[in-house]
Order: C-alpha cells, then sequence, then structure tokens
C-alpha cells in the first residue's frame, strides 16, 4: 500500500510595515528614494548631494552607489533616510 503525503498550505496574512521597519535600502534608486517620499531630497541635500552640478547624482544610482561614491557612510544616509517614517 502506497503511503500518501498532504501538505496544507498556511495562508499568512500581509503584515503592515512596523514604524522601526526600514523602507529605504541599499539597493534602491535615488529616483525610487524620490518616489517613495518626497522629503528623501532633502536628506540627499543633508548630505551634499544633488544639490549643485558638482555633486549632482544620478536618479539611476542606487543609495549604495552614491554613499561609496561620495564617501558618506551608508547605514547612516539609509537611518536618516527612514527617519522621514518616524513622524
Amino acid at each position: 500500500m502506497e503511503e500518501t503525503t498532504t501538505v496544507q498550505a498556511t495562508e499568512s496574512a500581509p503584515t503592515s510595515p512596523t514604524p522601526t521597519e526600514r523602507r529605504f535600502d541599499a539597493d534602491m534608486t535615488v529616483g525610487e528614494a524620490m518616489a517613495l517620499h518626497a522629503n528623501a531630497r532633502w536628506v540627499f541635500a543633508s548630505y551634499h548631494l544633488g544639490g549643485c552640478s558638482h555633486c549632482a547624482i544620478s536618479n539611476e544610482e542606487t543609495i549604495a552607489q552614491v554613499a561609496i561614491g561620495y564617501g558618506v557612510p551608508l547605514e547612516k544616509l539609509l537611518d536618516d533616510l527612514n527617519s522621514l517614517f518616524a513622524a
């Protein structure tokens, strides 16, 4: 006699993000970051990124690429961006 195994799929409801959950990540492009939160531009500007011709950043660059290219601490930049959702 053959034994069959049935696997029950459990459906989990999607959870909503908690206030401490990060929404910006290193692989996100600058354009995606700007679209995610209108004040992201001010966080980039606080690091002197994107405000003038010699420190312009491309919307196609990732946040990690910008941080590396301009010597900005990536984790600090992400923390500052994600703090926009704390309010």
